[in-house]
């Protein structure tokens, strides 16, 4: 039988200076994980690892193969194995045919899917070769449905999905496990109460609590997805109790998505 205990493992979160990609990170270190907190911005990196019980910080753009390259290695030097890689790294920028340019829609599917190939393709190697790991791409609902006047967030994040489905099929026998979680919308966090409620506010000609009013009412359980969904999410898919299922978009959108 498997078991949800995550003691002594080494887990990888990209993006993990603020927000979710930190929560995350925390939530890793309680359940005993050592951590590399891993991202662009690496003073912020910096502030989470100093919170944790056994971490390191790393810079990269994982737009930048050979950043991502040189995180493996650190990594690797460090701690000798990566148990847990968690792909959170991603960008929102949202507009219509008109106003969404190809350099705003380069830009996201480049973070978001590219950069996902990138973090997956440095540690690949080592997880293969231990036939052993398990690697979670955050994702989003909008993977999984198309995203009002959002189309580069959600094509980036459709094609997570089919990477992550691909990685899974080409794995499988190895022993490592690729699956991606698909958040329904955290509007408590600051993305959202920063930038997402002013961009789509401007995007629909409503007010922001509109747009909050009206993303409520699209969940059946009328609330916001939380840091802490996520979490459970990612523990679950980490563990061992999930060591049946690969290639797998769980949505977390209380029942938005199904």
């Amino acid at each position: 039988m498997g078991e949800l205990n995550l003691k002594g493992k080494v887990a990888v979160v990209t993006g993990a200076s603020q927000g979710l990609g930190e929560a995350l990170a925390i939530r890793l270190d309680k359940e005993g994980c050592k951590v590399a907190v891993c991202d662009f911005n690496i003073e912020g990196a910096k502030a989470v690892a100093a919170k944790l019980k056994e971490a390191i910080a790393i810079p990269v753009d994982v737009t930048n193969y050979e950043q991502c390259e040189a995180m493996a290695k650190t990594v690797l030097d460090k701690w000798g194995k990566v148990d847990i890689l968690v792909s959170n790294a991603g960008i929102v920028k949202s507009g219509d045919i008109y106003n969404l340019t190809p350099a705003m829609f380069a830009a996201v599917t480049n973070v978001n899917l590219n950069g996902y190939f990138n973090v997956v393709k440095a540690f690949a190697p080592s997880m293969l070769e231990r036939k052993s790991g398990s690697i979670i791409q955050i994702n989003s609902k909008s993977g999984r449905k198309g995203s009002f006047k959002n189309g580069a967030y959600a094509a980036s994040k459709f094609g997570g999905v089919g990477l992550t489905q691909s990685l899974a099929l080409e794995f499988a026998e190895s022993g490592v496990r690729v699956n991606c979680i698909c958040p329904g919308n955290m509007l408590n966090s600051p993305l959202w109460v920063n930038s997402l409620f002013k961009q789509y506010a401007a995007n629909q000609g409503i007010t922001e609590e509109q747009v909050r009013e009206k993303y409520i009412n699209q969940v059946p359980m009328k609330r916001s997805c939380e840091y802490e969904d996520i979490e459970n999410a990612m523990v679950f898919l980490a563990s061992d109790y999930s060591s049946y299922m690969t290639g797998q978009a769980i949505n977390v959108t209380g029942g938005q998505q199904m």
